[in-house]
């Protein structure tokens, strides 16, 4: 079996693919319990004129495509960010197994910063749940695009 690091470049390697997009680079994979890659996606809610086009819902869409089911039973998701209110639900409906982020999000993580909408006891569903895996990776990625961004907005 890969290790949480080998899945976690492939959603880095999305990251960097939404990056060149224009988007905030955030990438996803999931991975099923053979430790086949079954989805993949990066951000994309301003190019697909779409507010749910983060990374980790067009992943699960990805999956559920390919599998030919929206339940994801056995499934890990490897994201570069902590998940959303949005995400966290979305990953609770498919009952996946595990998520394992990468950098933690301050302001809307609801894994570690915010909440922990995932150890709540009234959800029917149980996901593990690991942080920090290559987190320096996708905290200098998420860096340099806010800051691109930023310098972008003062010669402007």
């Amino acid at each position: 079996m890969r290790s949480d690091e080998f899945y976690m470049h492939r959603a880095l390697d999305q990251a960097r693919a939404g990056l060149a997009a224009g988007e905030v680079p955030v990438g996803a994979v999931v991975v099923d319990a053979a430790g086949e890659i079954v989805g993949a996606g990066y951000n994309a809610p301003v190019s697909g004129h779409d507010p749910s086009a983060h990374a980790e819902i067009r992943a699960l869409r990805d999956a559920g495509a390919r599998l030919g089911n929206y339940r994801l039973d056995g499934c890990t998701l490897y994201v570069t960010l902590e998940p959303c209110l949005m995400c966290t639900g979305a990953i609770i409906h498919a009952r996946l197994a595990r998520v394992v982020y990468g950098a933690a999000e301050p302001r809307t993580g609801m894994v570690e910063s915010k909440a922990n909408l995932f150890a709540q006891p009234w959800h029917n569903h149980r996901v593990e749940v690991e942080g920090g895996v290559l987190a320096a990776r996708a905290t200098r990625l998420l860096r340099g695009f806010f800051a691109a961004r930023r310098e972008g907005e003062e010669a402007g």
